[in-house]
C-alpha cells in the first residue's frame, strides 16, 4: 500500500514511530526525515511523494504536540510559583520566631580547691554570690569583678550548701562535720576594684596564667578571711547535706543523711521541730520564699511536702467521706472537705469557735458531726452548710470536752449518733435527719 515505483515507505514510518515522544521533538524528528529523505533519494517524484505523506501527518499530530506543549509551560510556571510562595512564606512564619538564644561564659570565679557542691545568689541589693566547697571553706563573690571578698573556714568537713539570709548580710553553710554554721557574710564592694572579666573558658588560659588567676584570688581571699560562726546548729549524727532560711528568716531547716530534717531557732538554736519520715537519706531540703512551707528530698525515690505555718495547730481527725472525700479537722478551728482528685485546696471550708476533735461522717446523708473542745456538738453537710447543733445543758449533752463522735448507718434506729467525753460520759443521740435543729 504505501509504496512508490518500489520503494518501501514502511521502514520510515518505523524511523518515525521511534522518534523521541516528549512534546516538540515528534515534529522536530519529523522534520528532520524530510530533510534526510530529500537528500539521499535522487529520484524527484518518490521524494516529494515521502515529504508530502510526512507533512500530511504533521498536520494530524502537531495540534496535540501545541497542546502537550502548553500544559507542560503551564506546569512549569505553576512549580515556580509554588516554589516561590513556600520561600516567601517561610520567611514570613521565621520572622514570627523567638531569635535563637547566644550563650558565652561572661566571668569565672577560682579560687577553690576542690569540687564545688553549691552556688547561691544573694537575695538582698548587693551583687554577690556565694559557693560551697568540698575544700571545707565557702567563699563570697563579687559578681561584676570576680574577686574572692571573704572566706569562711569555720566548718571541719565539706562545706555541701550555702544560703543567704533573705533580708540581712548572714550566710547559711551545712556541713559534714554534721553541723551547721550561720556567720556573717558583711563585704565592701565598693573596696575592691572591678576587674575586666577573664577567660570565657579554661581553654582560652595556659597552664601558667591558671596558676597566677589562682593565687590571684587566693590573696584577695586571704584578706577577708572568717573562722568563728554566730551560731552553731546542731543534732544531726550525719552529714548535714543542706540548710536553708524559712521565710521569716528567724527559722532554720537543716537536712542530713540521718533521714531526719530539724528546725532551729536562729537566736537560741535550739530545736523546734524534728521532720522524720523519709526512709533514706536525705538529699535536698528547700524553705518557701514566703510561706512556712519546707519540701525535702531523699534517696528513697520521694520527695516531701511539710507545713509548718503553725506547728501547734495539729489536724486532729480525717476521715473518708464517700469514695473521692476526705473531711479533716484541726486544732485551729475549720473543717475542711477535699476532692481526693485534686486535693490543692478544699471544696468546702468550716470555720468554728473551738477546737474540733474525733469527727464522724454519715455516709448515706452526707452529714458531718463534729465534736469540739468547748462542749458542743455540730451538724454539717459535705457542701459547707450547717445542720444544726446538739443541745448542751445541765439535762443533756457534755459537761466537758467531746473527744468523739460516731454515726450509725441506720438513721431509723433509736440511737443513730453516740458521742463520749472527758466528763466519763457516753451518750447516745437520735437526730432527726429531716428536721434541722435551731441554733
Amino acid at each position: 500500500m504505501f509504496s512508490t515505483n518500489g520503494f518501501q515507505l514502511i521502514p520510515f514510518f518505523d524511523k518515525l514511530v521511534k522518534i523521541h515522544t516528549n512534546g516538540l521533538q515528534r515534529c522536530i524528528g519529523a522534520m528532520k526525515l524530510i530533510h534526510v529523505v530529500r537528500s539521499t533519494n535522487n529520484n524527484p517524484i518518490i521524494a516529494c511523494e515521502i515529504t508530502t505523506l510526512l507533512l500530511n501527518l504533521l498536520k494530524v499530530i502537531s495540534p496535540h504536540l501545541i497542546l502537550l506543549h502548553f500544559f507542560t509551560a503551564a506546569s512549569q510556571i505553576s512549580q515556580k510559583i509554588k516554589t516561590t510562595y513556600k520561600a516567601s512564606t517561610s520567611k514570613i512564619v521565621s520572622s514570627f520566631r523567638n531569635p535563637s538564644p547566644v550563650y558565652f561564659v561572661v566571668n569565672s570565679y577560682r579560687g577553690h580547691r576542690d569540687g564545688v557542691w553549691e552556688v547561691s545568689v544573694s537575695r538582698s541589693s548587693q551583687q554577690i554570690i556565694g559557693t560551697a566547697s568540698a575544700d571545707q571553706t565557702a567563699r563570697v563573690w563579687s559578681i561584676q569583678s570576680g574577686l574572692c571578698l571573704l572566706q569562711y573556714e569555720g566548718h571541719h568537713g565539706s562545706v555541701n550548701s550555702i544560703r543567704f539570709h533573705p533580708i540581712q548580710e548572714l550566710a547559711l553553710t551545712a556541713s559534714g562535720d554534721q553541723t551547721a554554721h550561720i556567720w556573717g557574710a558583711h563585704v565592701n564592694l565598693t573596696s575592691h576594684d572591678p576587674v575586666k572579666s577573664h577567660s570565657s573558658g579554661e581553654d582560652d588560659v595556659e597552664g601558667s596564667e591558671k596558676e597566677e588567676l589562682t593565687d590571684e584570688a587566693e590573696s584577695v581571699c586571704q584578706m577577708s578571711t572568717l573562722r568563728t560562726p554566730s551560731m552553731e546548729l546542731t543534732g544531726h549524727k550525719n552529714v548535714v547535706v543542706a540548710a536553708d532560711w524559712m521565710a521569716e528568716g528567724c527559722h532554720v531547716i537543716t537536712a542530713s543523711w540521718d533521714r531526719m530534717a530539724i528546725l532551729h531557732d536562729v537566736e537560741s538554736g535550739e530545736h523546734i521541730n524534728t521532720l522524720t519520715g523519709h526512709d533514706q537519706e536525705l538529699t535536698e531540703v528547700r524553705a518557701h520564699s514566703t510561706q512556712r512551707l519546707v519540701v525535702t528530698s531523699s534517696k528513697d525515690t520521694t520527695f516531701r511536702l511539710w507545713d509548718l505555718r503553725d506547728p501547734n495547730m495539729q489536724v486532729t481527725s480525717a476521715v473518708f467521706a464517700g469514695s473521692d472525700k476526705v473531711v479533716s479537722g484541726s486544732d485551729d478551728r475549720t473543717v475542711k472537705v477535699w476532692d481526693l482528685k485534686n486535693m490543692r485546696s478544699p471544696i468546702a471550708a468550716i470555720r468554728t469557735d473551738s477546737s474540733v476533735n474525733r469527727l464522724s461522717v454519715l455516709q448515706s446523708q452526707s452529714l458531718i458531726a463534729i465534736p469540739h473542745d468547748n462542749r458542743h456538738i455540730r451538724i454539717y453537710d459535705l457542701n459547707g452548710n450547717r445542720v444544726g447543733r446538739l443541745p448542751r445543758n445541765n439535762r443533756q449533752g457534755h459537761s466537758k470536752m467531746v473527744c468523739s463522735v460516731s454515726w450509725a448507718e441506720d438513721i431509723t434506729s433509736t440511737c443513730n449518733l453516740f458521742s463520749c467525753g472527758f466528763d466519763r460520759q457516753i451518750l447516745g443521740w437520735n437526730i432527726n435527719i429531716q428536721t434541722k435543729d435551731k441554733e
